[in-house]
């Protein structure tokens, strides 16, 4: 079993993996082009796990988290099912580690299958918390909420990028997590987010008022899946319904462009954004372990 850097013969094979073992994760075939055109490089490693056969047995890939101080990196590791208890998902994960360490980062963090703690532990992984999966039709969205007055919708796209730095900056440092994000400059933030072609601005939605982005979501995929990759409310404007409001308007312009599926996930204990999905009507799929280690 060879494991190398991945290469762009493999996006087909990769997305066929993501979409047998992890569909809600939400893996585009665009997203993987891009990836892998840019090379492996420290901090954002793809390695392929290929048999003599050809067969792709296995995908890893790896970045940092930005903003995180101190650095951290976070990693994901798939096997297929028939080629496990091999060593290949050892290997694999000593890729990441490495790939990782020559980035500079501290920690690393993966969302597992709970099945898999006991192996990870080998390595210094330790569960902090699980995280849970969720899906839904955007075509089944309730209506919109009422729009409170002085607000304005928007789509993510529409807005002065500034805005929604701002708002996603206290949005980052607020957030439930184990990664302590401090700040993130703003040119490296329109690069990795505004300017990000796996980021769906159309789709993305943003409540603005008085000037300021109060509430948004933020959607990464294609218009066929999107993965919800943000949603939050400023914390003087929380407990009047804005964030129910972004995503429900984000579904539904989904919707309308004929996305079939969105995705989200939760740490478990954030109550208040459980209980918005659980309104939307997402349907849970899957928990994972979300597993620490010191690299």
């Amino acid at each position: 079993m060879e494991i190398r850097a991945a290469e762009p013969g493999d996006v087909d094979a990769a997305v066929a993996l993501h979409d047998a073992l992890v569909p809600y994760l939400v893996t585009t075939r665009g997203a993987l082009d891009r990836r892998l055109g840019r090379g492996n490089e420290p901090g954002r490693g793809t390695f392929a796990a290929v048999g003599d056969d050809a067969v792709l047995a296995g995908w890893a890939t790896c970045g940092l988290i930005a903003g995180s101080d101190p650095l951290d990196g976070e990693l994901r590791v798939l096997v297929r099912p028939e080629h496990r208890r091999r060593g290949i998902g050892t290997r694999l994960l000593e890729a990441t580690h490495a790939n990782l360490r020559a980035a500079g980062a501290t920690s690393a963090r993966v969302f597992a299958d709970p099945g898999s703690v006991a192996w990870a532990a080998r390595f210094g992984y330790r569960q902090t918390r699980q995280v849970h999966y969720a899906g839904i039709d955007p075509r089944k969205v309730p209506e919109l909420p009422e729009v409170p007055s002085g607000v304005e919708l928007m789509a993510a796209g529409a807005v002065d990028p500034r805005l929604l730095y701002e708002a996603d900056m206290v949005a980052q440092r607020t957030k439930p997590g184990d990664a302590k994000i401090s700040t993130r400059p703003y040119e490296d933030w329109l690069a990795g987010v505004w300017r990000n072609p796996d980021t769906v601005l159309d789709l993305s939605v943003a409540a603005v008022y008085e000037g300021r982005v109060v509430a948004f979501t933020l959607g990464l995929g294609d218009h066929t899946m999107i993965w919800s990759k943000m949603t939050s409310t400023l914390p003087e404007f929380r407990g009047r319904g804005l964030a129910k409001l972004v995503k429900a308007a984000a579904l539904h312009r989904a919707a309308e462009a004929g996305v079939q599926g969105a995705y989200t996930a939760n740490y478990d204990g954030n109550t208040p954004m459980i209980a918005v999905n659980d309104w939307l009507g997402y349907h849970r799929i899957a928990t994972h372990a979300v597993l620490i280690c010191p690299l």
